[in-house]
């Protein structure tokens, strides 16, 4: 199994805005450590431009990110560990605070490409539901095949 996430983010102004120009100069890079990251598997991408952003019927001012990795540690070192956690401590300089869930993971069959309808329908229910093995974060984890099971409240990599 490949570990799934979506992110997504309310952005403060227009994406082509000057309110945005660092955010925007900063995904290149980022998507390149990304791409090259140790258990990254694939991200969702409308063309070979890095700096595109997603287009997607659910509004211009939320912007997503889907990917697949191969483990949980795997994720967390690129989100954490790498030259991406300047960028997460910045987001409020780009983004809305938000009182639901802005990020989730599922698990998916080696091979699996998931949609951003999928990832979005999985958001939904984190936040009606909360967590659980359909949806989960990285505070409160679900193992693969974890169907029924509570998270797991193992240690966050550190």
């Amino acid at each position: 199994m490949h570990l799934a996430q979506l992110n997504v983010a309310h952005l403060i102004a227009p994406i082509d805005g000057p309110e945005l120009a660092d955010f925007v100069a900063a995904l290149e890079p980022i998507y390149a450590i990304a791409d090259s990251a140790p258990g990254f598997v694939w991200r969702m991408k409308q063309s070979d431009d890095p700096t595109e952003v997603i287009t997607h019927e659910y509004g211009d001012d939320l912007l997503v990110n889907v990917s697949v990795w191969e483990s949980r540690e795997a994720l967390w070192n690129f989100v954490y560990r790498s030259p991406h956690l300047e960028l997460l401590r910045r987001r409020r300089e780009w983004f809305l605070r938000t009182a639901v869930p802005y990020t989730l993971m599922w698990w998916v069959p080696e091979g699996h490409v998931p949609t951003l309808g999928e990832a979005m329908e999985r958001l939904e229910s984190l936040r009606t539901r909360g967590p659980g093995p359909e949806a989960f974060t990285f505070k409160e984890f679900y193992e693969p095949g974890a169907a029924g099971a509570s998270p797991s409240r193992a240690e966050i990599p550190q």
